[in-house]
């Protein structure tokens, strides 16, 4: 099992919000992740993300066909133009 972890800090914090709703779509639509969480920073500190997403494959081929998904594809073209930063750490559970 492979896990995803990602990271978001955007451009306008209020975007996280929407970003959060679009990335939990994914769940019903990707046959590929097999768990989802997103989860909003509280705290809103100098050093803070916006947002963690972290989900679950079967292994690095899971995660791949994950990435190439249309729905995946289409979310990941509206985040990236109101990205700031983006961290990504994968490993294996």
């Amino acid at each position: 099992m492979l896990a995803h972890v990602v990271l978001m800090t955007f451009g306008d914090a209020a975007d996280a919000a929407k970003a959060k709703e679009l990335l939990e779509g994914l769940a019903g639509e990707v046959p590929q992740i097999r768990t989802l969480d997103v989860r909003l920073d509280e705290l809103r500190t100098p050093v803070s993300a916006h947002l963690v997403m972290t989900s679950t494959h079967d292994d690095a081929d899971g995660l791949l066909g994950y990435q190439q998904h249309p729905a995946h594809l289409e979310v990941a073209a509206w985040l990236r133009p109101r990205l700031a930063a983006r961290t990504v750490v994968d490993y294996t559970i």
